[in-house]
């Protein structure tokens, strides 16, 4: 395919790389000139243009922009019928994409995370996603969500991600106080924590991991004792 992608902050960094591997013609803006130039240095098929250059050269087209930006940036710009906008912004709706670029179509949302590149690698989905799938599954685990309420709720659900890598980080931390090899701890922790949690639903892990008495339902217990549960709700009701 001939995919363009306009703004080339992490996320599109990200991105791009997941789909050049697979022998796409990409071409990106040279918004964020050194991540730019970078990406086509280590991939043949990728270059580099302004942003006119990106749509005249793609048929699908990531716009990976802030989104109190995009507006101004994309209705300066010509784009064509029969083209495919896919938003990677969050702070977007698909109405507005629309209006933005007319008379492309703008079919759905897209939002990877820096780990798109990882086989397995969650993003989450809104909108039709025929060619999406075709590009990013089965590498990509594509999460679907209905409407913007969903897409809300679910963004703010992911922001979980962070303070659970700081949990691991700070026991990592404590560990390493107590053992000869403080990185050895700290990886032993990620491989523990990541492997249990892709082997299933949390609930039965959880029962499993609910031994009286034991290690594990101790620090639980501790924790949910000290409000983690309220403040963790607090916090995602704030977000939402």
């Amino acid at each position: 395919m001939r995919i363009g992608v306009i703004g080339c902050g992490t996320i599109a960094s990200a991105l791009v790389p997941r789909l050049a591997r697979d022998g796409h013609e990409i071409v990106v803006s040279e918004r964020s000139h050194t991540r730019s130039t970078a990406l086509a240095a280590a991939h043949e098929n990728v270059i580099v243009a302004d942003n006119q250059g990106v749509i005249d050269r793609a048929d699908l087209i990531f716009v990976a922009l802030m989104a109190e930006a995009a507006e101004s940036i994309l209705t300066d710009l010509e784009f064509r019928s029969g083209q495919s906008v896919i938003s990677l912004m969050a702070g977007a709706s698909l109405a507005d994409l629309s209006l933005w670029v007319s008379p492309a179509a703008a079919p759905a949302i897209l939002l990877p995370f820096p780990n798109v590149a990882t086989p397995g690698a969650p993003v989450i989905a809104m909108g039709k996603m025929t060619a999406l799938r075709g590009l990013l599954e089965p590498h990509n685990l594509i999460y679907t969500v209905e409407n913007q309420a969903e897409l809300d709720a679910t963004l703010a659900a992911q922001a979980v991600l962070s303070p659970v890598v700081a949990m691991v980080q700070e026991a990592s931390m404590w560990l390493g106080d107590r053992v000869a090899d403080p990185a050895a701890g700290e990886a032993f922790l990620r491989a523990l924590v990541g492997s249990n949690l892709m082997e299933g639903p949390c609930a039965p892990l959880l029962d499993a991991l609910n031994t009286p008495g034991g290690y594990n339902q101790r620090l639980r217990q501790h924790m949910q004792g000290a409000g983690m549960v309220d403040y963790l709700t607090e916090g995602l009701n704030k977000l939402g």
